[in-house]
């Protein structure tokens, strides 16, 4: 049990802590995309990375540090490309909230494929999930409890955060609320993709 609490709660620390990727999952959530695809991509991701890393933790610590590098030059763009997107809506005045039907039109595959890029050109997914949990896992009386417990962590996060959606969209009532969030949105993903980029220089 102590090793199940310990996964669960430094699990879901670390996925909170994934910046872009809760504001991207946020937002879609909140314009009408398809919440369960979502959900379901980076709750998949997350429990494949954990269980990765608890079960193979010593040959991924070799293979990831060289990835890391082409993982923040990739992530970086796309958290530009993400920003630019955001800001554009809030010039136009076309957030969200107006086009919601436009957003509802993605394929679901195309919603799924954007979901696997947030989530996995990230490189601190790979450092937080498979290196940091895996470590501490590796390190528990019961690794196995370890491993279901931060993966709870990560069904119970984004399945909060998508299913809050639609109280949160009601909050955003206003055009002029929904071009303040986008503006919010584009500058976040903005500052998260410029330290990222630093903290490799």
């Amino acid at each position: 049990m102590l090793s199940f609490l310990t996964g669960f709660s430094i699990g879901l620390s670390l996925i909170v802590a994934i910046g872009a990727q809760n504001i991207w999952v946020l937002s879609q959530s909140m314009a009408g995309a398809n919440r369960l695809v979502i959900a379901a991509v980076c709750i998949g991701c997350d429990a494949l990375l954990i269980v990765a890393g608890v079960s193979s933790i010593a040959t991924l610590q070799q293979w990831i540090p060289p990835l890391v590098p082409l993982l923040t030059v990739a992530g970086v763009l796309m958290l530009l490309y993400l920003a630019y997107g955001a800001a554009q809506r809030a010039w136009q005045g076309s957030s969200g909230l107006l086009t919601s039907s436009e957003v509802q039109l993605q394929s679901t595959g195309k919603t799924a494929l954007t979901a696997f890029a947030i989530t996995l050109l990230n490189p601190h997914v790979y450092l937080d999930t498979v290196v940091l949990l895996g470590s501490i896992g590796n390190a528990q009386p019961s690794p196995l409890w370890f491993t279901v417990g931060a993966c709870l962590a990560s069904f119970c996060w984004f399945g909060a955060l998508t299913g809050l959606a639609p109280k949160l969209k009601i909050l955003l009532s206003s055009p002029q609320r929904w071009r303040l969030f986008d503006s919010t949105v584009a500058l976040l993903l903005t500052l998260i993709a410029g330290k990222l980029a630093l903290s490799q220089l």
